[in-house]
């Protein structure tokens, strides 16, 4: 795939696609007889993963270190697994926080819905 496939595949920009590159997230991009990056079906794969860890609110500089393990092969396997276990720590953090606020927003809507039915009520 093209870099223009890919960027809207994943709803990015090109020039995303070249920062992660510069920045080493990917690597060994393979390019055409024109000099044009293609993409391959494993590069897709890691790409789908950078985007997921990126959503998921890992810093980029984690990244950087993740990736750089990936590179390096299977023998990074547990540092990359502690990363990644860390990180899931934080989005279970998260995902606490967002539901404690997810019933605060719910209770204070009910508060209005029962300020709406008195002043209905008064109004009859």
């Amino acid at each position: 795939m093209e870099i223009g496939q890919v960027s809207e595949r994943f709803k990015i920009k090109s020039h995303t696609l070249r920062y992660y590159e510069s920045i080493g997230l990917i690597q060994n991009i393979e390019r055409d007889a024109s000099g044009k990056r293609t993409y391959s079906e494993k590069d897709l794969v890691w790409l789908d993963m950078i985007m997921r860890l990126r959503a998921t609110g890992m810093p980029i500089e984690k990244m950087k270190t993740y990736s750089k393990l990936r590179y390096m092969g299977d023998a990074t396997a547990t540092e990359r697994k502690i990363i990644l276990k860390e990180h899931l720590e934080n989005i279970e953090s998260e995902i606490q926080k967002l539901t404690e606020m997810q019933t605060y927003v719910t209770y204070k809507i009910k508060v209005y819905e029962e300020m709406e039915t008195k002043v209905h009520d008064k109004g009859k």
